[in-house]
This record gives C-alpha cells, structure tokens and sequence, in this order.
C-alpha cells in the first residue's frame, strides 16, 4: 500500500491516506514488518520518486509498505522532528529510509529505480543488483527476452552471455572475474549478463539448456556456439578462450578409488566379515563413487589411513562402496553418503556424522567415544511448513491453491542447507491463505515410493502444485562443477518470490 499525507499526491497512487501522526505512524511499523518510508522537503520535492513509488507499491502489495511524509507541512514537520529526519539536508530535498519488523533498517542508497526499488523490497538486506554496480559497467545488462532477441539480432561482434540468478554464490564469485573480461575486452566482444530465474524465461531457459546458474552461452552473428564451463576461471582465463573459443572437452574417466594407490582397506560383502575379524578396530567408510562430499573426504581419509599403516597402528580404515556391495548397506541401514561406522572386535559399536577431516579422523581415534545425541528432527520443531506422508499427501495438497512441497533426505547435506531458508518463507507467507508451504522426509516408511512417483531424483527436490495437482518443478538450483554434483543454496526470498509469480500468473 502507498500512504501518502497530501490529496495533491492523489495522481500518484489511488490511495491517500495521510499518515502525519507519531503514534499512527508507530502503529504502522508494528503492523508492516517491511516498511519504505520517502520523506521530502515540500510537497513538491519528491514528485517524481512518488510516481515511481506508486508503481512499485502496486508491485508490492502485500509483501511490502511504501509510506510518504511530507516534511514541508506543519504536522509532517513534527512528524519528521519527532523521527529525527531532515530531508532539507539533502540536495534533491528526499530521503527514504528502510524499517525492518518495526525498527529503522537502512537508509535507501541504490538507484531511484523501478527495478532497483522492487529488488530492494523483496530482500532488503540481500545484495543490490548487479548493474548497480560502477565496475560492471562493460557489461551489457539485458532485462527481457525483446532486449536479449534484439542484441543477438543487431550486434556483429562476438558475445558472451553469462545467464545467472542474483541469489547463486557462483555467479556472485564469478561477476567480477566477468566484468573485468568486459572491460579488458570492450569494442571486441559485447559480455552481457541477464537474470534469467524469474519463472518468465522458462522458455529462454529451455531454449538454451540453461539447468544451472551460471550458464555461459558464447554467439557469433546472433547463432549459438559454444557453452563455457570453467568455473574457476580469471579474466585472463575468458579473454583467452574467446580468442579461440572452443566445445567444453569431455573429462578424463575417474580411477576407481580401490584401483588407486591406497591405504585404505576395500572391502567386499565376501570380505568384510573376515576382515573385522582380523582387525578388532576398525573404522569403515560407506561411500558411493558419484557423491560429491565422499569424493571432498577421499584425500583426508587417504592420508589419516597412510598415517595409521605408517606407525603399524592396529586400528585401521577401511571403505565400503555401497552401491557395488549393497548388501552391506542394507545389512547396516547406511542412510546416505558417506557414513562412518566404528567396529570394535567386530561390533557395530558408533556411527559417526561429523568425521571429514584427516585431523578429526585421528584424534577421533585417539579417543573413541559415542557421537552427541541428533538435534531434534525438522518435523518436531515448531514452524508453518507442514509435514506431510504418502497416506494424506495428495488430499492435505487439494485444500490449497498454491503448495510448493520440499521433498528431502534428513542425512542430506543440500537439505540441511535449504531447510532454514524454506521454513523462513513459510514464516513469511503463513497468513497468505491460498499458499502452502510442505515437506516430505523421503526416507520414511512408505514415503520413498510416492517419491518416486512425483520425480524425485535427488535431495531436495521442490516441486510446486495447484489444489493437488502437479505444476512445475522448481528449478535452478543445480550446477555442475567439474565432476561434483552440487546444490546450489537459496534464500527464503526465491521461494517468496516463486508464489509471487504463480499468483501474478494465476491473475493474469
């Protein structure tokens, strides 16, 4: 809503109500828990802030405040006196300050945008778009699918688009490194960047394969060529590569780790009881080949056991791959990769959750003991998120216009990571009453089939439903790095925004 303290501002928005009062404008702040709040020198200094205002209060509605007060009138004036705000102080005789959950935030300092202002409102305290940042002036920065068909269309020289969403941490780590390619490169090559995880360019998204953010697509004379996948890469490294752009190169096959030089113990379903029997301490690690943190720990566990065979110690490490030898994961429940057991003269005696290092493995071992109790489960702490099973999944979804349902594994890392952020936008949406925030534990009872049965490939899948049927699956949140597979982490803003665009959608 926009809450304006003049009828002459009736132009700018269709509502006027005057808010001039302290307390009213107390009561304000602890009702809206997302308040900007413009205050001018006269009623005529912000005139053009207040149109602008106006619209993006519109876009708002319902996930933020615009208010206006008019310090040139004598109520505004006690007004502003009381809040201790002087707008005369400044050169255009506006100033706009954020209040966040009833208290003052932050002063407003990006561009008087439309675009800027929206972004702002939806994650105050995020980080501000990329083309308000000065040193990314080289870089193109297209806004829609027209402005991204017309560049492709006109322009002769060579481009590089880095196509991204504004939450991703790698595409925030590769900005720099690709506005300096721009600037090293300007009146060479056009380097472009567009925000692309807005749920209008799914089309865009499938026309160019973009699965993960980043995605780099390379153009000569408007036509597709190559994809660009060194995430590690220096400016240095991209100027390079345009010189000579070329296909990404396959990857070179992974040595099977028992077929490496290690010290660790392979063992087999026909070995492993032997085994146990002849090494009364022994710590075994249940992996599989594809899991990108078991492949992080390999190292370490490679160098804790080089360091034991070293001392001729008698406790030993040894490893299980699980998805070869899966009769020993079922014989010991292994719930995900990797997991970590102890055997003591052949006894399942710990299963350890926090051992990744070469350090922590040996002093661990130093000391043997039973691992803290588990932190309470999702399900048993309070929050809006609903947890749903396999028996009333698909009729608790029917009561709802808009669900967006997280499907998770509780040993999953990339679930742990998106579980904060996804009860905080269920907080945020609580009293939205078409919308629904769920989860479902896929690990449980009959759960893992219905899983399957909604296209769950891998934790956490988010897949979003109108009254109980199926929708969109929500993407973007996987990327590729060389040979790991990972999540991508997200805010509670993505989900809040997703329902924003389902509902304008719906409207429209």
């Amino acid at each position: 809503a926009l809450l304006i303290c003049s009828l002459e501002a009736a132009q700018f928005s269709p509502l006027t109500e005057r808010i001039t009062d302290h307390k009213d404008f107390r009561k304000l702040l602890r009702t809206r828990t997302n308040v900007l709040v413009i205050y001018t020198k006269t009623d005529k200094c912000g005139e053009a802030q207040l149109k602008l205002l106006s619209e993006v209060a519109l876009a708002m509605k319902g996930l933020g405040t615009i208010a206006w007060v008019n310090c040139g009138d004598s109520d505004g004036r006690k007004l502003c006196k009381k809040m201790k705000v002087e707008p005369s102080s400044e050169s255009t005789g506006v100033k706009m300050l954020h209040y966040k959950d009833g208290t003052f935030h932050i002063e407003y300092t990006r561009p008087v945008t439309f675009k800027s202002l929206v972004a702002f409102l939806m994650d105050p305290t995020g980080d501000p778009l990329w083309e308000e940042n000065p040193e990314a002036k080289d870089i193109t920065h297209i806004g829609t699918e027209e402005d991204l068909r017309q560049l492709l269309k006109k322009e002769e020289r060579p481009i590089f688009i880095m196509f991204y969403a504004p939450w991703c941490p790698v595409c925030k780590q590769m900005q720099p490194v690709f506005q300096q390619a721009a600037t090293n490169t300007r009146g060479t090559y056009v380097l472009a960047g567009m925000n692309v995880h807005p749920a209008e360019f799914d089309g865009l998204k499938q026309e160019y394969n973009i699965k993960a953010y980043p995605t780099f697509c390379y153009f000569e004379k408007g036509k597709f060529l190559y994809n660009y996948e060194n995430y590690d890469a220096t400016a240095k490294d991209i100027v390079d590569w345009m010189k000579s752009p070329l296909p990404p190169q396959p990857e070179v096959p992974e040595v099977p780790w028992p077929e490496t030089d290690s010290a660790v113990h392979h063992l087999t379903n026909d070995t492993f009881d032997t085994f146990l029997d002849e090494h009364p301490f022994a710590l075994v690690m249940f992996y599989a080949p594809w899991c990108g943190h078991c492949k992080k720990m390999k190292p370490e566990y490679d160098e804790a056991a080089k360091l034991l065979n070293k001392d001729n110690d008698v406790r030993v490490l040894a490893a299980v791959d699980a998805t070869v030898h899966r009769a020993l994961g079922e014989r010991y429940n292994i719930p995900g990769f990797p997991t970590l057991k102890y055997f003591e003269n052949g006894e399942d005696k710990y299963t350890l959750a926090d051992l990744r290092t070469k350090d922590e493995i040996t002093e661990w071992l130093d000391n043997p003991q039973a691992p803290p109790p588990p932190e309470p489960s999702w399900e048993d702490k309070p929050s809006s998120v609903i947890h749903l099973r396999a028996e009333n999944f698909h009729e608790a979804l029917k009561k709802k216009k808009h669900t967006l349902v997280m499907f998770y594994a509780p040993w999953c890392p990339h679930s742990k990571e998106a579980i904060p952020h996804f009860t905080a936008a269920a907080e945020v949406l609580k009293e939205d009453r078409k919308v629904s925030f769920a989860a479902v534990d896929c690990t449980e009872g009959h759960n893992s089939d219905m899983c399957g049965q909604e296209g769950v490939e891998a934790y956490p899948t988010f897949n979003c439903y109108n009254y109980g049927k199926f929708a969109e699956k929500y993407s973007g949140e996987r990327r590729v790095s060389g040979k790991m597979g990972k999540k991508r982490k997200k805010t509670h803003v993505q989900f809040v925004n997703l329902f924003v665009a389902r509902r304008k959608t719906s409207i429209q």
